[in-house]
Protein backbone atom coordinates (compact mmCIF):
# COMPACT_ATOMS: atom_id res chain seq x y z
CA UNK A 1 0.00 0.00 0.00
CA UNK A 2 2.66 2.39 0.88
CA UNK A 3 4.76 1.69 -2.48
CA UNK A 4 1.60 2.55 -4.07
CA UNK A 5 0.67 5.97 -2.80
CA UNK A 6 4.68 6.49 -3.39
CA UNK A 7 3.99 5.86 -7.04
CA UNK A 8 0.70 7.56 -7.03
CA UNK A 9 2.74 10.66 -5.15
CA UNK A 10 5.16 10.78 -7.73
CA UNK A 11 3.23 10.56 -10.74
CA UNK A 12 1.15 13.57 -9.34
CA UNK A 13 3.80 15.32 -9.01
CA UNK A 14 5.38 14.64 -12.14
CA UNK A 15 2.32 15.49 -14.02
CA UNK A 16 1.90 18.96 -11.79
CA UNK A 17 5.73 19.80 -12.52
CA UNK A 18 4.92 19.49 -16.64
CA UNK A 19 1.76 21.53 -16.37
CA UNK A 20 3.56 24.22 -14.59
CA UNK A 21 6.99 23.89 -16.42
CA UNK A 22 7.22 26.40 -19.42
CA UNK A 23 9.98 24.44 -21.35
CA UNK A 24 11.81 21.00 -21.27
CA UNK A 25 14.53 22.04 -18.97
CA UNK A 26 12.15 23.14 -16.77
CA UNK A 27 10.40 20.12 -16.13
CA UNK A 28 13.77 17.90 -16.21
CA UNK A 29 15.08 20.12 -13.27
CA UNK A 30 11.95 19.80 -11.45
CA UNK A 31 11.95 15.77 -12.39
CA UNK A 32 15.97 15.37 -10.84
CA UNK A 33 14.36 17.68 -7.96
CA UNK A 34 11.49 15.33 -7.02
CA UNK A 35 13.69 12.11 -7.74
CA UNK A 36 16.33 13.56 -5.11
CA UNK A 37 13.29 14.18 -2.24
CA UNK A 38 11.55 10.55 -2.91
CA UNK A 39 14.40 8.50 -3.61
CA UNK A 40 17.73 10.05 -2.11
CA UNK A 41 20.74 10.58 -4.35
CA UNK A 42 21.89 7.74 -6.77
CA UNK A 43 25.53 5.94 -6.78
CA UNK A 44 27.39 6.85 -9.72
CA UNK A 45 28.42 3.44 -11.85
CA UNK A 46 30.20 3.43 -14.91
CA UNK A 47 30.53 0.19 -17.24
CA UNK A 48 34.24 -0.74 -18.13
CA UNK A 49 34.64 -0.17 -20.94
CA UNK A 50 33.54 3.53 -20.28
CA UNK A 51 35.87 3.81 -17.61
CA UNK A 52 38.67 2.32 -19.62
CA UNK A 53 38.39 4.67 -22.47
CA UNK A 54 38.76 7.62 -20.16
CA UNK A 55 42.20 9.14 -20.59
CA UNK A 56 42.27 9.86 -16.70
CA UNK A 57 42.93 7.70 -13.77
CA UNK A 58 39.81 7.76 -11.81
CA UNK A 59 38.20 6.01 -8.43
CA UNK A 60 35.36 5.93 -6.70
CA UNK A 61 34.50 7.79 -3.72
CA UNK A 62 31.68 7.69 -1.04
CA UNK A 63 31.38 10.13 2.16
CA UNK A 64 29.70 8.51 5.69
CA UNK A 65 26.48 6.81 3.99
CA UNK A 66 26.30 9.06 0.75
CA UNK A 67 25.85 8.30 -2.82
CA UNK A 68 29.08 6.81 -4.48
CA UNK A 69 30.60 9.51 -6.71
CA UNK A 70 32.80 9.11 -9.78
CA UNK A 71 36.35 11.28 -9.50
CA UNK A 72 39.05 11.52 -12.04
CA UNK A 73 42.61 12.45 -11.37
CA UNK A 74 42.90 16.19 -11.71
CA UNK A 75 46.86 16.64 -11.36
CA UNK A 76 49.13 14.60 -10.06
CA UNK A 77 52.18 17.03 -8.48
CA UNK A 78 55.54 15.37 -6.91
CA UNK A 79 55.83 16.20 -2.95
CA UNK A 80 59.22 17.87 -1.96
CA UNK A 81 59.95 14.81 1.00
CA UNK A 82 62.96 15.58 3.32
CA UNK A 83 62.38 12.41 5.26
CA UNK A 84 65.83 10.69 5.32
CA UNK A 85 64.16 7.46 5.35
CA UNK A 86 62.59 7.54 2.33
CA UNK A 87 64.21 5.78 -0.88
CA UNK A 88 63.74 7.60 -4.02
CA UNK A 89 61.49 4.62 -5.42
CA UNK A 90 59.45 5.70 -2.06
CA UNK A 91 59.22 9.14 -2.82
CA UNK A 92 55.31 10.47 -2.73
CA UNK A 93 53.28 12.10 -5.53
CA UNK A 94 50.18 13.71 -4.57
CA UNK A 95 47.20 12.80 -6.65
CA UNK A 96 44.41 15.57 -6.98
CA UNK A 97 41.03 13.51 -7.14
CA UNK A 98 38.23 16.07 -8.36
CA UNK A 99 34.50 15.30 -8.75
CA UNK A 100 31.53 16.97 -10.67
CA UNK A 101 30.80 18.65 -8.13
CA UNK A 102 34.74 19.83 -7.06
CA UNK A 103 35.15 18.38 -4.36
CA UNK A 104 38.49 17.17 -4.10
CA UNK A 105 40.54 14.53 -2.66
CA UNK A 106 44.29 14.53 -2.17
CA UNK A 107 46.20 11.23 -1.92
CA UNK A 108 49.78 10.26 -1.43
CA UNK A 109 49.84 6.24 -2.35
CA UNK A 110 46.62 5.44 -1.28
CA UNK A 111 46.38 7.79 1.96
CA UNK A 112 43.64 10.77 1.96
CA UNK A 113 46.14 13.70 4.00
CA UNK A 114 43.96 16.49 2.27
CA UNK A 115 40.60 17.65 0.93
CA UNK A 116 38.62 20.51 -0.39
CA UNK A 117 34.97 21.32 -0.81
CA UNK A 118 33.58 18.29 0.81
CA UNK A 119 30.24 19.51 2.68
CA UNK A 120 30.95 18.00 6.43
CA UNK A 121 34.28 19.40 7.15
CA UNK A 122 37.94 18.82 5.54
CA UNK A 123 41.32 17.77 6.09
CA UNK A 124 43.55 20.64 5.61
CA UNK A 125 46.83 19.16 6.22
CA UNK A 126 49.11 16.45 7.03
CA UNK A 127 52.26 16.06 8.43
CA UNK A 128 55.02 13.51 9.64
CA UNK A 129 58.70 13.68 9.98
CA UNK A 130 58.70 9.43 9.84
CA UNK A 131 57.50 7.68 6.45
CA UNK A 132 53.91 6.56 6.02
CA UNK A 133 54.24 3.13 6.25
CA UNK A 134 51.48 2.48 3.45
CA UNK A 135 54.59 4.55 1.55
CA UNK A 136 57.03 1.81 2.32
CA UNK A 137 54.97 -0.92 1.51
CA UNK A 138 52.48 -2.67 4.32
CA UNK A 139 52.69 -5.95 2.80
CA UNK A 140 57.04 -6.20 3.30
CA UNK A 141 58.12 -7.80 7.00
CA UNK A 142 60.46 -4.75 7.35
CA UNK A 143 58.29 -2.35 7.05
CA UNK A 144 57.39 -0.45 10.61
CA UNK A 145 53.80 -1.44 12.11
CA UNK A 146 53.91 1.78 14.21
CA UNK A 147 53.41 5.87 12.52
CA UNK A 148 52.88 8.99 14.24
CA UNK A 149 51.33 12.27 12.25
CA UNK A 150 49.79 15.42 13.09
CA UNK A 151 46.52 16.68 11.05
CA UNK A 152 44.48 20.35 10.75
CA UNK A 153 40.93 20.19 9.75
CA UNK A 154 38.22 22.41 9.64
CA UNK A 155 35.25 23.53 10.67
CA UNK A 156 36.28 24.90 13.55
CA UNK A 157 39.92 25.69 15.18
CA UNK A 158 41.61 21.97 14.53
CA UNK A 159 45.18 22.45 14.21
CA UNK A 160 48.17 20.77 14.80
CA UNK A 161 46.54 17.29 16.80
CA UNK A 162 48.74 14.09 17.10
CA UNK A 163 47.67 10.89 16.14
CA UNK A 164 49.03 7.44 16.31
CA UNK A 165 48.96 4.52 14.27
CA UNK A 166 48.94 0.84 14.70
CA UNK A 167 49.23 -1.48 11.73
CA UNK A 168 47.44 -4.93 12.05
CA UNK A 169 47.00 -7.07 9.37
CA UNK A 170 43.87 -9.00 8.81
CA UNK A 171 42.82 -12.33 6.90
CA UNK A 172 43.28 -11.90 2.79
CA UNK A 173 39.89 -10.67 1.66
CA UNK A 174 38.04 -10.67 -2.19
CA UNK A 175 37.34 -7.41 -2.64
CA UNK A 176 35.25 -6.02 -6.04
CA UNK A 177 36.55 -3.59 -8.76
CA UNK A 178 34.04 -2.57 -11.58
CA UNK A 179 32.09 -6.23 -10.22
CA UNK A 180 35.68 -8.02 -10.87
CA UNK A 181 36.65 -10.26 -7.85
CA UNK A 182 40.53 -9.26 -6.77
CA UNK A 183 41.79 -10.81 -3.50
CA UNK A 184 43.94 -8.00 -1.73
CA UNK A 185 45.64 -7.97 1.64
CA UNK A 186 43.46 -6.60 4.42
CA UNK A 187 45.48 -4.02 7.03
CA UNK A 188 43.72 -2.66 10.02
CA UNK A 189 45.14 0.77 11.18
CA UNK A 190 43.77 1.76 14.80
CA UNK A 191 44.31 5.61 14.92
CA UNK A 192 44.46 7.12 18.41
CA UNK A 193 43.82 11.03 19.12
CA UNK A 194 44.83 10.80 23.28
CA UNK A 195 44.60 14.51 23.50
CA UNK A 196 40.68 14.12 22.49
CA UNK A 197 40.84 10.32 23.80
CA UNK A 198 39.08 9.49 20.96
CA UNK A 199 40.29 6.37 19.02
CA UNK A 200 39.08 4.42 15.54
CA UNK A 201 39.67 2.66 12.81
CA UNK A 202 40.82 2.96 9.07
CA UNK A 203 41.07 -0.25 6.80
CA UNK A 204 43.42 -0.79 4.20
CA UNK A 205 42.96 -3.76 0.95
CA UNK A 206 46.48 -3.31 -0.82
CA UNK A 207 47.84 -5.29 -3.98
CA UNK A 208 49.49 -8.90 -3.07
CA UNK A 209 52.19 -8.54 -5.05
CA UNK A 210 53.03 -4.69 -5.22
CA UNK A 211 51.57 -3.59 -2.29
CA UNK A 212 49.55 -0.82 -3.64
CA UNK A 213 46.11 0.71 -1.93
CA UNK A 214 43.13 -0.74 -4.21
CA UNK A 215 40.99 -0.02 -1.72
CA UNK A 216 40.16 2.06 1.32
CA UNK A 217 37.99 3.38 4.21
CA UNK A 218 39.30 6.05 6.15
CA UNK A 219 38.11 8.58 8.86
CA UNK A 220 38.93 12.34 7.73
CA UNK A 221 39.72 13.48 11.19
CA UNK A 222 38.88 12.58 14.85
CA UNK A 223 35.76 14.25 14.32
CA UNK A 224 35.06 13.86 10.18
CA UNK A 225 33.01 11.44 8.58
CA UNK A 226 34.61 7.97 7.34
CA UNK A 227 35.94 8.50 3.26
CA UNK A 228 35.76 5.12 0.85
CA UNK A 229 37.49 4.74 -1.99
CA UNK A 230 37.81 2.26 -4.86
CA UNK A 231 40.95 2.40 -7.22
CA UNK A 232 39.33 1.85 -10.70
CA UNK A 233 42.25 3.00 -12.87
CA UNK A 234 45.46 3.69 -11.44
CA UNK A 235 47.56 6.61 -12.14
CA UNK A 236 50.84 5.60 -13.97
Amino acid sequence: MRSLQRSFLYCSLLLISAALSGCSQKFNDVNDTINLALFGELDTKLAQDEIQDLPYASIYARIADGPQAFMVLALAEPKINLNKHTTPSQQSVQLKWMSSDKGMLVTENGRIVKTLNLPQGNLIETSSSQPDPITLGLHLPLTPTSWQRSIDWQPGYHYGYTLRSEFTRQQNTIILSNDTPIEALHFTETVTASSLDIEYQNDFWLHPITGKVLKSRQKLAPNLPYVEITLLKPYS
